[in-house]
């Protein structure tokens, strides 16, 4: 069992402020080192199930987020993943594009997203989430800057709310559906909001480019992932001090103090000082003990014990034969980018973004299976009956089901243009696309 007070974290060490000034004078971005308050220990956080049956008047589903072309496809959440319909996430396109060509600064920011994480592209829709009423989808949009959400009967904007800075990235949902929180990227902001109404409920500092966020089973506590600047070609390991301050942030959500995970020092002391210490997506188990989480430029996974604050294990997945060994080619550094974990804490399922394949992987031995090959994985999710891993192909415009039991793929559904996150949600029941 975890203890009611993990170990104490140690500050944030001067080497990692260090990184973020010259950070700063390295990328001209707002950039903003904030002491980091003492806060009670938070509780750990519970892996995310499958989700239960829907509720009356709802019907389950899957939303993908097409990121380049600003749409989102609604999906069966299980068994042949057809898909219902698709939505419009920027319909007020037009006015918002007529703001950024009238600010500068904003223009600025803007071209520099297309060009940098954009690929060439302009980034509409990174996250997103339906409303417990299956009511509306909210949606983070990278280049708007903000959060929408988006009546599902109507296809109109219902409200929009511009987070700080000039870019908006992964968001998370409170386990009882009421709280939305969104990582504000350039500013190193994460807010939450009243995900009904757009209102902000509160919101906390973290290390430089925020990205995942989880929150506690309770719904108390949540984490955030700083994974530090990924678009310059600075990518050597010599180079590793120019990235920022990374860390994980943890929040309380009702008093918005903060503490500090600094996984350098847990990296240092495992003795891989090779290994970036930039977190990107990560899952917990069932039982609240261990996180799972990738790192920049890794092909493969770690393993974290919470209650004994160390790295316990790390897991190096077969490389790519074709995978180009040039780091800068590597899209936003992300080698493998995407976990998710079977409902019984048995498996886990890994996108090897880089390298062109999924794989499950055995928990207790962490030994993978089958190497399913995917077009450029993006994401992983659990299907609504939690048999399945659920990835995104974003160089294949498709979803595709990896069966948990066989490590083998079971289905694989046609979506928009670069798909990225999938989240389970519910739409009402007799839902057709406005």
């Amino acid at each position: 069992m975890v203890p009611a007070s993990p170990p104490p974290v140690p500050a944030v060490p001067a080497r990692a402020r260090a990184r973020g000034r010259l950070l700063a004078v390295l990328t001209a971005l707002t950039v903003a080192v904030v002491p980091v308050a003492a806060a009670a220990a938070p509780a750990p956080v519970a892996a995310v199930p499958a989700v239960a049956a829907a509720p009356a008047g709802l019907h389950q589903v899957m939303f993908v987020g097409n990121n380049w072309d600003g749409t989102a496809d609604v999906i069966e959440s299980s068994g042949d993943y057809a898909r219902i319909g698709r939505i419009n996430v920027i319909p007020d396109k037009n006015k918002r594009l007529a703001e950024i060509y009238l600010n500068p600064i904003r223009l600025a920011f803007f071209l520099g997203i297309r060009l940098g994480p954009g690929e060439g592209h302009d980034q509409f829709v990174d996250d997103l989430y339906s409303t417990p009423d299956g009511s509306a989808l909210v949606a983070s949009r990278p280049s708007f800057a903000d959060v929408v959400s988006i009546d599902l009967a109507t296809g109109k904007v219902k409200w929009r709310f511009p987070v700080s800075g000039f870019r908006a990235d992964h968001m998370a949902v409170s386990p009882d559906g009421t709280r939305v929180a969104i990582s504000a990227s350039t500013s190193n902001k994460v807010h939450v909001l009243d995900i009904f109404t757009g209102r902000e409920l509160g919101n906390f500092a973290t290390g430089d480019k925020p990205h995942e966020n989880i929150f506690s089973a309770d719904g108390r506590y949540l984490w955030n992932m700083s994974i530090g600047e990924v678009t310059t070609d600075l990518d050597d390991p010599f180079w590793d001090f120019t990235k920022g301050d990374r860390r994980i942030t943890v929040a309380d959500t009702t008093t918005w103090q903060t503490r500090v995970i600094d996984m350098r020092d847990r990296l240092d002391a495992y003795g891989r000082n090779d290994l970036s210490d930039a977190v990107r997506p990560a899952v917990f188990t069932p039982d609240e003990s261990k996180l799972y989480f990738q790192v920049s430029f890794f092909n493969g996974f770690l393993e974290y014990d919470i209650a004994t604050d160390r790295i316990t294990r790390v897991k190096t997945l077969p490389m790519n034969p074709d995978t180009n060994p040039d780091r800068t080619t590597w899209v936003n550094d992300s080698r493998h980018h995407g976990m998710s974990m079977s409902p019984d804490g048995s498996k886990l399922c890994v996108a090897g973004t880089v390298d062109n394949y999924a794989t499950i992987v055995d928990r207790a031995s962490l030994q993978e299976g089958p190497l399913v090959s995917a077009a450029k994985p993006y994401w992983a999710t659990v299907s609504g009956d939690g048999r399945d891993c659920v990835i995104s192909e974003s160089a294949a415009d498709r979803v595709s089901a990896i069966s948990f039991a066989t490590g083998e793929r079971v289905a694989s559904i046609a979506v928009g243009d670069h798909p990225q996150r999938v989240r389970v949600g519910h739409v009402r029941e007799g839902w057709t696309a406005p």
